[in-house]
């Protein structure tokens, strides 16, 4: 379990978690660009924040992408030859704000990997599906010129890496699919309905602290019950109506029928109190594809932000032949 020395690093840590756990969709950075063409990216430099350690901080260049009918913004950081794509999910805040503490947990990639993160497009439509997230990303993914990526999807976004390995397999050369499943039924949307319902009521105070909940380990949840409620505080009309939109896209979500088509290796991670998906989603992808899978238990949904040896995992995963 992670530890907090201080209520900022606990805010932080939340805010981390709702940006790689669902969708979190940062304000444009560019001044423009031309269709199909990716804005000039702008340097960071490396500068101490209160959650990051001064060590971990490097440089992170910022971008928007350009599509025919959508920018995207994203940001990378580390020097390696190889690609990595984290997909984040669901999320009521913007990754922008965090990057530097993404980049920090994220170092240990960093040398061999050049590591992007993609937000989903800035102006969403009334509707917006799984697919089509994983169809503005890999379009976003060939503006950029990127292809045989080492690809993270975290719950909805594994389910959109598992969308783009499927029909784009030019661009994934491996996946790790990350608290993910291959369809959801209404049991499981449920929760995304009261969610949807909390944040198109205003109620963000409530929309935390069932989200908290739902994704903690009970412990954790009560020990930092405080922490969530200070942290609604901070958010928008805006930011809670673009959640609704993101966490309506569960509706009906069904990409079982792709599995099939999957051909790169695939490493399925999954936890067994898993109080959202369940672990039987990740269950029947790892079935489907004969993939490897490993099943946390005591971390919740959120193991990839709770299970000290997750990033490792997906290391180890990246790196094996």
């Amino acid at each position: 379990m992670l530890r907090f020395i201080n209520l900022k690093v606990y805010l932080f840590s939340f805010a981390l978690l709702f940006c790689i756990l669902f969708a979190c969709v940062l304000p444009n950075r560019g001044t423009g660009g031309c269709a199909g063409i990716p804005e000039a990216e702008a340097d960071s430099k490396p500068t101490k924040t209160p959650c990051a350690a001064p060590e971990a901080a490097q440089v992170i260049k910022y971008g928007t992408v350009q599509g025919r009918d959508f920018s995207m913004p994203y940001f990378r950081f580390g020097k390696g030859a190889k690609i990595m794509v984290i997909l984040p999910g669901l999320s009521v805040k913007n990754t922008t704000a965090f990057a530097r503490d993404i980049a920090a947990a994220y170092k240990g990639f960093a040398d061999e990997y050049t590591v992007y993160v993609f937000d989903r497009r800035s102006a969403l439509p009334p509707v917006y599906t799984i697919g089509y997230m994983a169809l503005d990303t890999a379009a976003a993914l060939e503006v950029l010129g990127l292809k045989d990526t080492y690809m993270f999807g975290a719950s909805q976004g594994g389910m959109m890496a598992l969308i783009i390995a499927a029909e784009h397999p030019e661009l994934v050369k491996k996946a790790v699919l990350g608290s993910a499943a291959d369809r959801l039924d209404g049991e499981h949307y449920r929760l995304f309905e009261r969610w949807i319902k909390l944040a198109r009521s205003g109620d963000a105070r409530g929309l935390y602290l069932s989200f908290a909940e739902s994704v903690y380990p009970q412990s954790f949840y009560k020990k930092y019950r405080e922490a969530f409620i200070a942290a609604a505080a901070a958010v928008t009309e805006e930011e809670l109506e673009r959640f609704s939109i993101l966490a309506a896209a569960a509706k009906d979500f069904d990409a079982s029928a792709l599995l099939p088509r999957i051909k790169s290796p695939v490493l399925v991670l999954g936890a067994a109190d898993d109080r959202v998906l369940g672990a039987e989603g990740s269950e029947r992808i790892a079935a489907a594809l004969k993939c490897e899978i490993y099943i946390y238990s005591g971390f919740g949904h959120a193991a990839y932000d709770t299970a000290p040896d997750y990033k490792a995992r997906i290391l180890r995963f990246f790196e094996k032949e």
